[in-house]
């Protein structure tokens, strides 16, 4: 009897510990030096964002708004192609397609290389993100359900949210939140792009010609046959992505789609071994200053340029349920399902909050997440139509939506801030000569 009792305490005492869950547990080294790259990136990006939008909103109230108006109304591009768009027409369809190109490629090494393969890291940004859309939806339809005018076309407007501007905030803040956290807004947000794909594409696209979408195919399948043979010659690839993208555009289907597609064709995994960087994250490498410096501060140069008086004036505005659902669905609704989300999968799968991080901390960030801009600017367009009365009270409860959401965020995660930075000035962080945290180089050694 004593020996059976000797043999099982052995077995429990060598039996390995089940591993404890967080939600916002630090990530891998490699991972967090990669959302440091990119937050670097897409702050510069958030900023030109911020100038471009303020600077259309100037003009379009200003005595020369009509200079505006006849600039993003002009013309340009062969008619025979059917490809004469306005500039705004340009910036929307062409321009978004580079940017949302690089969101393919993104998504495309989240779920192939990145943290989101783990189904264990996935399902709590992946459920954030959901509930962080599907939240501000309900409340937009409930606000605007007895509304006329096809008000309610415009429910997944407050849906989306804006990366760029969100990480311009928290470098605003100059943050000490630990990287857990803006690994996570930068997955959710990531996450949120697949949707809002998704949503334009099912919702947002009337009957679209069957035979323009299948000669589409043809390029798209050229391109697909050479970057998977990490052929990288752009005077073979950027023809091929044109082709596809114009035939895209000519089916019906909103354009943009087209850069995603040709986004998730690009490989990932590097074909020889040893170090480096995949197909993928070159391409993203390359074109992700491309997308956050040029094509969407000119998009958004004209797209929030909404003249007040144009639209019945700041009062009608204000009291439209258009913008009122908005404005609501960004501030309330996104806190509400990014947060509400979070807790009912702490709840349900017994996971915990990492080491030293607060419901106070995912709050700031649920708020934050309430930042909607580039893309609630298109979905706005396709619900509504370009320059109409209600597109113009949809522009004004994005901007609001989005800066009460930015002010609120900020007063909680600079509390939070501080929070750290006092955390930071009494402990010492056990760091080695070459600056890399003792705890990362263990995770390198037990992989």
């Amino acid at each position: 009897m004593s020996s059976s009792c000797l043999l099982l305490g052995v077995i429990v005492s060598q039996t390995p510990p089940r591993p404890v869950r967080h939600l916002f547990g630090r990530g891998t080294w490699p991972e967090v030096s990669r959302v440091g790259d990119i937050l670097r990136t897409e702050t510069v990006g958030g900023a030109l964002l911020l100038g471009a939008a303020v600077l259309a909103l100037v003009w379009a109230n200003s005595p020369w708004s009509s200079a505006y108006q006849d600039l993003i109304g002009l013309r340009v591009g062969p008619s025979a192609l059917h490809l004469d768009l306005t500039l705004a027409q340009w910036a929307a369809d062409g321009l978004l397609a580079i940017f949302f190109f690089v969101a393919g490629l993104e998504l495309k090494r989240e779920f192939v290389a990145g943290d989101l393969r783990d189904p264990r890291r996935a399902v709590m940004p992946v459920a954030a993100a959901v509930g962080g859309m599907a939240v501000p939806a309900l409340i937009y339809i409930a606000v605007n359900a007895g509304a006329a005018g096809g008000a309610l076309s415009g429910w997944a407007v407050p849906t989306a949210t804006d990366i760029a501007f969100a990480l311009a905030v928290l470098a605003v803040i100059s943050t000490h939140l630990p990287s857990a956290l803006r690994t996570f807004l930068l997955t959710l947000a990531v996450v949120d792009d697949l949707l809002a794909i998704a949503i334009i594409a099912v919702f947002y696209t009337g009957s679209p010609n069957l035979l323009a979408l299948a000669a589409a195919l043809a390029p798209l399948a050229a391109f697909a046959f050479l970057v998977q043979r990490r052929v990288r010659s752009w005077w073979l690839l950027l023809p091929l992505a044109a082709a596809t993208w114009a035939l895209v555009h000519a089916s019906g289907v909103h354009a943009t789609v087209a850069g995603v597609l040709l986004g998730f064709m690009v490989p990932v995994i590097r074909r020889d071994s040893g170090p480096g960087p995949g197909l993928a994250e070159q391409f993203e490498h390359r074109w992700r200053p491309l997308s956050a410096g040029f094509a969407v501060p000119v998009f958004a140069f004209f797209a929030a340029g909404v003249s007040v008086a144009g639209v019945g004036g700041l009062g009608e505005t204000l009291r439209d349920p258009v913008t009122i659902g908005i404005v609501a669905g960004l501030v309330a609704g996104k806190c509400a399902g990014v947060l509400g989300s979070t807790w009912l999968v702490q709840r349900f799968t017994r996971a915990t909050l990492g080491d030293g991080v607060s419901w106070w901390d995912v709050l700031g960030l649920s708020l934050l997440a309430g930042i909607g801009f580039t893309v609630s600017l298109l979905i706005g367009e396709l619900a509504f139509g370009a320059g109409s009365a209600k597109d113009g009270h949809a522009r004004i409860g994005i901007l609001a939506g989005s800066l009460i959401s930015a002010v609120l965020a900020m007063l909680v995660l600079r509390a939070r801030n501080s929070h750290y930075r006092r955390l930071c000035a009494r402990e010492e962080v056990d760091t080695d000569a070459d600056g890399v945290p003792d705890v990362y180089e263990d995770d390198a050694v037990q992989r």
